[in-house]
Order: C-alpha cells, then sequence, then structure tokens
C-alpha cells in the first residue's frame, strides 16, 4: 500500500467550495504578469489588459469561476462569479465623460485593468501610472471667458467652489484677479 503524504492527506481533507476559497486557491496559482506592452508618451512598460487575462482566466477557469468586465450605469465593472452558486465579487471605476470615442475606448481599457488588477489584488508594477498622474497634475485645460463666468454664477450659487475651480483648470491672471475680489 502507497503510504500518502502529508500534501495528499490534506487534499483529502473536505474544503467549503466558497467563492472566497475558490479565489484563494487560484491566488496560489497566479502568476505574476509580465510587462509586455511600451507607453511611448512616457517611455515605460506596463501589462496591458491582455497580459492580465492570459495571466488569470486560465486559473479562474480552472475554478469555475468566470471574469466578466461589462459596462454598467457608466462604471466599468470586473466581476468575477462563482458558475456553481451564482455568489460574485466586483470591482468598479466610473467612467469619466468624455465625449470623444477613442478617449472613451481607453479609459475603458485603461480602466479594465486597474479594477482586474485592484480585485484580485495581483501585485504589477505599472510604472506609468505615476508619470501619467503627473503629467495630467501639470495639464490642466485653461478655461475660457464665458466658462469661467459660468464657474463664477456656479460658486456664487453654492454649486461649485473656488478651490474646485482651481484644481481642474488653469486659470490666467484676469481670472485669478476676479476670483481674489469676491
Amino acid at each position: 500500500m502507497k503510504k500518502q503524504t502529508e500534501q495528499e492527506f490534506m487534499d483529502a481533507i473536505p474544503k467549503p467550495q466558497t467563492i472566497w476559497f475558490k479565489l484563494w486557491k487560484a491566488k496560489q496559482e497566479i502568476e505574476a504578469v509580465k510587462k509586455n506592452a511600451k507607453n511611448p508618451h512616457f517611455k515605460n512598460n506596463y501589462a496591458d489588459i491582455n497580459a492580465l487575462i492570459e495571466a488569470v482566466e486560465p486559473v479562474l477557469l480552472k475554478y469555475n469561476l468566470l471574469l466578466m468586465q461589462p459596462i454598467e450605469s457608466g462604471h466599468v465593472v470586473t466581476r468575477i462569479i462563482d458558475c456553481e452558486d451564482g455568489n460574485s465579487v466586483e470591482s468598479s471605476m466610473r467612467l469619466p465623460e468624455i465625449n470623444d470615442p477613442q478617449k472613451v475606448g481607453s479609459a475603458v481599457t485603461y480602466f479594465r485593468r486597474y479594477t482586474l488588477q485592484s480585485l484580485l489584488s495581483l501585485q504589477a508594477e505599472d510604472d506609468d501610472a505615476q508619470s501619467a498622474s503627473q503629467h495630467v497634475k501639470n495639464t490642466k485645460p485653461s478655461i475660457d471667458n464665458s466658462r469661467f463666468e459660468k464657474a463664477i454664477e456656479a460658486i456664487n450659487n453654492g454649486k461649485y467652489s473656488v478651490q474646485m475651480l482651481k484644481d481642474n483648470y488653469t486659470l490666467t491672471q484676469a481670472q485669478e484677479s476676479a476670483l481674489k475680489l469676491m
């Protein structure tokens, strides 16, 4: 008779088959996600959405967990569903209001990456995030006088604040002076 190893003994012990247990088992098998894409703007590498899905989906499917990433009510949702009992876990981010379809598509892809990384606590160094956020901080749009006047009206009506205006727009010296007179 073959002697059982400690691992075989541990595997023989019944375990709860909850989504949490399945995710715990899956996370032990998900390997580090390899950076496979280059961001020419910031001159760095990152793991694109395809690399993330290739790393996690086969392991999730092994445990009867289905990965879905729908857009619902203006949010990108990453949802992992247990196909055996219907329970799920999810992470979501609200999409910004953008009129350019190309930019919307980029935002959807970006948010899919980050909600999936967040939901599974994947160890993925995304060196484009810090550079991108720094770039965004330094490139606030200017505001034309018509919109500036509407913003002042909203501030006076309590629907907007001077700080929000300064945080969101690069103001001219004349606009800054007008704010000081308020």
